[in-house]
């Protein structure tokens, strides 16, 4: 759940209960001071009749209007004042009254008085007061709402920018934009760390790259140096009855440091973007010639290898083409299992290999990264498929990993270039 929401789902929940709240306590408050205010009118009525009755030894007329009803009743006894809320019960009329009930006396003698007033005009007067104020109250809170997210999402929009900028960032992108500036402390302060963080990545990157690079220029010297000595061993007899299979267990640990060092040479070419992409490359003739080159190694591993292409033309690089066809070629053969089968099928501009194989399925985060192998005594150094994979992040091109029933398929998927 987003910030924005949940910050808005417990705004409302909170709103909707105040208001609740709030509206009941203010009907009550309402209430209590209108029928407190009557209840001074009719107390008024009580000293009017009592000043009356102690000037004229009598008690007054009894004018019988809607808006107040007075009777007199002679009593046995004194009676305490008192406030009551009744009905009305002259005419049959179903309507509350307020009430105030007193003891008087008049010549001698003793009354009870009760003067009532109808409740209506107030109970009309509180739902008329109430229902303005919640209508004011709601209104303002629903405008205030809307307010409130178009003015916090405007708030929002640099965070939901630089987190767009962090989604899109590539180790290999040197044209990293910096984002916009703002007047929000906070998102100022979180701009400025993630463009101080991609400077410091980018110049680490930078130079772990240059190092790579001048490392494996650096190792040629050497290599060629040890190559060159060990033939020269390996043509004089004496050394190669005596340390045959040292020669040969050098010269396979020499090959394998030769492909080392190349595979090197190419990522740090490929990072590096020396390499145009503007040849017009026809993909199946290269998936063809590396059907022809790998045929040989399938059959003595009794690995058969069913074919479908189309025609495929992509303004690419025809040696890279060649490389990453080489390289899923070779894992397909190189991992598959005696009396195996290998898949190959290019069309709706979709390179598709699925192989068997005897190892499971591969983990498809650390699938592409360097030097990634699922067993340590895997023959490969590697880098194969993390070559494969920065050549398609290179041209733009998407590659998709699948394993399904004791298969491996890897896809490519050619966008644009053609």
């Amino acid at each position: 759940m987003k910030l924005l929401d949940k910050y808005n789902r417990l705004n409302i929940s909170a709103t909707i209960l105040t208001f609740i709240v709030g509206s009941a306590a203010f009907y009550f408050l309402l209430h209590y001071i209108l029928i407190h205010q009557l209840d001074e009118t009719l107390q008024t009525e009580q000293q009017e009749i009592t000043a009356y009755a102690s000037t004229h030894n009598t008690l007054p007329e009894i004018i019988r209007t809607k808006d107040q009803y007075t009777s007199f009743e002679p009593s046995t006894g004194k009676a305490n004042t008192l406030f009551l809320t009744v009905k009305n019960k002259i005419a049959g009329e179903n309507e509350d009254l307020r009430e105030i009930q007193f003891s008087l006396v008049v010549a001698g003698k003793n009354y009870l008085i009760r003067v009532d007033k109808p409740l209506e005009e107030t109970e009309s007067l509180l739902q008329i007061i109430i229902g303005v104020t919640v209508a004011m109250i709601a209104m303002i809170l629903l405008i205030g709402y809307f307010i409130n997210r178009v003015v916090i999402r405007r708030l929002w929009k640099p965070f939901y920018q630089a987190i767009d900028q962090v989604k899109t960032y590539h180790l290999t992108d040197q044209n990293f934009s910096k984002a916009e500036p703002t007047d929000i402390d906070e998102f100022s302060l979180l701009n400025q760390s993630i463009n101080d963080m991609v400077e410091r990545i980018q110049q680490d990157y930078e130079s772990l790259k240059n190092f790579t690079g001048q490392a494996a220029h650096e190792i040629q010297t050497p290599l060629a140096v040890i190559r060159t000595k060990l033939d020269m061993l390996v043509q004089q007899e004496s050394i190669l009855e005596n340390s045959g299979q040292h020669i040969i267990d050098i010269e396979n640990a020499l090959q394998k440091l030769s492909r080392l060092h190349q595979s090197l040479l190419l990522l740090t070419k490929v990072e590096n973007r020396q390499f145009a992409l503007n040849e017009e490359v026809r993909l199946d003739k290269i998936i063809e010639d590396k059907y022809e080159e790998y045929c040989e190694m399938a059959e003595a591993m009794e690995v058969h290898i069913a074919i479908s292409i189309q025609p495929l033309t992509i303004v690419f690089h025809s040696g890279l083409a060649e490389i990453i066809i080489g390289n899923l070629f070779n894992n397909a053969v190189r991992y598959n299992k005696p009396g195996g089968s290998i898949e190959i099928a290019l069309k709706d501009k979709r390179l598709t290999i699925t192989n068997t194989s005897a190892n499971q399925e591969l983990d498809g985060v650390k699938l592409f990264k360097r030097f990634y192998r699922q067993h340590q005594t895997d023959e490969g150094n590697g880098l194969g498929l993390s070559i494969v994979k920065q050549i398609c992040d290179m041209a733009g091109y998407s590659i998709i990993y699948q394993y399904s029933e004791g298969r491996h398929r890897f896809t490519i998927i050619f966008a644009g270039n053609f």
